[in-house]
């Protein structure tokens, strides 16, 4: 099948889906959406309240914000894949449980493999870990690392930018990276988690040294 099949046969199964008892409570399914040739793929948490009434994701509030960051760039909605680690929304928004998120690992594996996006962008602490089980958003975001072959940046959720507005300015820094990412993309080296966050730590540490 084509990536453009599989997305839309991912998208059929997501839709009756009874993995987990997400399906219970939600009103519809948010498998994602974008271009199967997508360069840029975001994948988030989960859907709200919005998003399960519309079956799309980011439709509100962080929706806005994240078309406003992707505009900063030049960048419409139209042109990147965004999805969530869970595909249905978790009552009153809380964090996925673990069942959750592996009822869904194939659903979002299947995607990834499907698009093969040059860059992959999660936004927020619980996609980070997908990637990189063993760090701190704090500490790596904004930063890129190629994890079993793929460039993942994680970033924070723009959720988190509109509660905590300290972060806003962080969150758009970041997001004004990303052209330079993606020209850089070839050029960065597999290398594991723990090694990257040694090697951040150890970087930041010297710098605070010199003042």
């Amino acid at each position: 099948m084509t990536g453009f099949e599989v997305l839309q046969a991912v998208d059929a199964e997501v839709s009756t889906c009874q993995r987990c008892e997400l399906h219970f409570s939600r009103k519809i399914a948010v498998p994602g959406e974008g271009p199967a040739n997508a360069k840029l793929m975001f994948i988030g948490e989960g859907p709200g309240f919005h998003e399960n009434e519309k079956g799309r994701p980011f439709v509100g509030s962080a929706g806005a914000f994240l078309d406003e960051l992707l505009a900063s760039i030049g960048l419409k909605r139209e042109e990147v894949f965004i999805t969530n680690v869970v595909k249905c929304r978790p009552p009153a928004n809380r964090d996925p449980q673990i069942e959750e998120l592996h009822a869904c690992s194939d659903f979002l594996e299947q995607q990834i493999q499907a698009i093969n996006p040059k860059l992959i962008i999660t936004l927020g602490r619980i996609s980070m870990v997908r990637f990189l089980p063993n760090v701190k958003i704090s500490e790596m975001h904004g930063q890129a690392v190629r994890v079993r072959g793929r460039l993942v940046i994680p970033m924070y959720h723009p959720a988190a930018a509109l509660h905590q507005p300290s972060l806003r300015d962080t969150v758009i820094s970041d997001f004004s990276q990303l052209p330079e990412w993606m020209v850089k993309a070839g050029n960065i080296p597999e290398m594991q988690p723990d090694v990257v966050f040694a090697e951040n730590h150890k970087q930041r540490s010297e710098q605070l040294s010199l003042f």
